[in-house]
């Protein structure tokens, strides 16, 4: 369930890394998919 979480979270979420995003500088909702997107990597690698 996590694999299709995973794929689905690349295609849709945006990816703030190859924005180059100051996690500083982050809003609340971009900390929210940030932690998303950890959370369902971390537990699709299981």
């Amino acid at each position: 369930m996590f694999k299709i979480l995973a794929k689905i979270n690349k295609a849709i979420l945006p990816s703030y890394t190859k924005q180059k995003l100051d996690i500083s500088k982050a809003t609340k909702f971009q900390l929210a998919v940030i932690g998303w997107r950890a959370f369902v990597t971390i537990n699709s690698l299981n």
